[in-house]
């Protein structure tokens, strides 16, 4: 069974280890220059560095259906700059997840596939998928919804360690980024984290830093450009989250109960 992940960010990579760890073939795509901050959990990084490894699985750079077949088969996820989904048309997947998690509907529709998921705000069962799978932490965190729409985007990230908006880096003018610090680096609150040109990103709290863009990536102010993690759990970067994994096994849930596998 073919499944085809729209994303391929943190949150869309713990779904795809989720359903390849259940044995489905999965298939993900992502922009050609993909903006995910926390790279070292992301089957993004194939887009950018060719391939990556996130826990013990491997995702391929894929640039066409021959290439898509040959990481099919040797049990590898291939990974398409696709950011308009225009794959989908060809591949025919049984199932479309879309984990862009842009809060809204970038273009999935219900007709897609015979089954469409759509994860997080944006979407309403029944009209523009199938299901939706709830991605707000606290009870309700992903459940499968078969009916209206997943609670809406607060602008608020989730609380971790204590803090919310604090542990999130943002770039501080428009520019090229360039980052100063590595993933998995412990960090104290004002040292420098990355460069937007001459002007410096601080970091905001002491922790972990879990996430920061590549270098050379174009930024504009206010941008998501890192995260730190106030837990100091340095394997907690190099591992997917508790939410990227609790919205996985929605999504496995959903296919599942959707086709009666």
């Amino acid at each position: 069974m073919l499944i085809l992940i729209r994303g391929a960010g943190d949150l869309a990579s713990g779904i795809a280890l989720r359903l390849h760890r259940a044995q489905f073939d999965v298939v993900m795509t992502d922009l050609p220059h993909p903006t995910a901050i926390r790279r070292t959990v992301c089957f993004s990084e194939a887009i950018r560095c060719g391939k990556t490894t996130v826990e013990g699985v491997e995702g391929v750079l894929a640039r066409d259906l021959q290439k898509i077949t040959a990481a099919l088969n040797r049990r590898t996820i291939p990974v398409l700059a696709d950011a308009e989904g225009s794959c989908i048309a060809a591949l025919r997947p049984d199932a479309v997840v879309d984990a862009i998690l842009a809060k809204r509907n970038l273009g999935t529709k219900i007709s897609d596939a015979p089954v469409v998921i759509g994860v997080g705000p944006g979407f309403t069962a029944g009209v523009d998928c199938h299901a939706v799978i709830e991605t707000q932490r606290g009870h309700y965190l992903g459940r499968v919804l078969t009916s209206g729409s997943a609670a809406p985007n607060t602008g608020v990230p989730g609380s971790i360690g204590g803090f919310t908006t604090e542990r999130v880096l943002r770039a501080p003018t428009d520019g090229l980024f360039r980052p100063v610090r590595c993933i998995g680096d412990e960090v104290k609150a004002g040292e420098i984290a990355g460069m937007v040109d001459d002007t410096p990103m601080q970091c905001t709290i002491d922790g972990v830093l879990r996430g920061i863009l590549p270098d050379a990536t174009p930024v504009h102010a206010g941008m998501k450009s890192g995260d730190i993690d106030p837990r100091c759990a340095k394997d907690h970067c190099f591992t997917a989250s508790d939410k990227a994994l609790a919205v996985g096994g929605g999504v496995l849930e959903a296919i599942l109960m959707l086709t009666g596998r």
